[in-house]
């Protein structure tokens, strides 16, 4: 904790003060201009991916970057999906994955999650991507079966978002578009899933 708490006293210190106009004006309220759905994992920060400043991204992070189909039942998923939709109007939603997940790893198989019954039952909801890699991956490596699972997941989640209703009814109207992301840890790239091609490319390529 004494990191944590220095880097505090450094943010008061020094950050804020450089930065005190914006934090003023956020003070009365926000208006991101994407929502960001990331892994929980501690080695993805999403302002430094994507150099954004507060108050620019809506995130919301949990274990796999899944997005559950909707259903009735509430969840922290679906009530962050319904709010920066239907209330915030983000104009964009990406779904960012990453190389070296330990949820994709755990999916396959390859963790033992006999006494993680929480974590089980929400990889239910990479079932269906870790059944494509089961079928098209045959003679790959554990590793390159991995990273296929990584991008299958995220296109199944994009899937996924498009059953919510407040994701959904701005799909329709074109307020709204969506973004599948895969981070690479070790080298800082990036890419993205291209529809028309099926195939993940260079965000440079795609967006540029």
């Amino acid at each position: 904790m004494p990191k944590f708490v220095d880097g505090v006293i450094r943010f008061q210190e020094h950050v804020f003060p450089a930065k005190k106009a914006l934090f003023e004006a956020l003070g009365d309220g926000q208006s991101p201009d994407a929502l960001f759905i990331t892994c929980s994992d501690s080695r993805i920060e999403t302002g430094m991916l994507t150099q954004s400043e507060p108050g620019e991204l809506f995130v919301c992070r949990n274990v796999g970057n899944i997005v559950p189909p909707h259903t009735e039942h509430t969840g922290g998923v679906t009530a962050s999906l319904e709010f920066a939709a239907a209330v915030l109007k983000v104009r964009h939603i990406v779904i960012c994955g990453h190389t070296g997940c330990g949820a994709m790893e755990a999916a396959m198989g390859r963790q033992s999650l006999s006494g993680l019954p929480h974590v089980r039952n929400w990889l239910q909801f990479t079932e269906k991507a870790v059944k494509i890699v089961e079928q098209t991956g045959q003679g790959k490596s554990i590793d390159e079966k991995q990273d296929m699972l990584t991008e299958q997941n995220v296109i199944l989640q994009l899937e996924h978002i498009k059953t919510h209703p407040a994701v959904a009814e701005r799909l329709k109207t074109g307020e709204l578009t969506l973004h599948g992301w895969v981070y690479h840890i070790t080298t800082g790239d990036v890419e993205v899933f291209d529809a028309q091609k099926d195939k993940f490319v260079p965000s440079k390529d795609y967006y540029m």
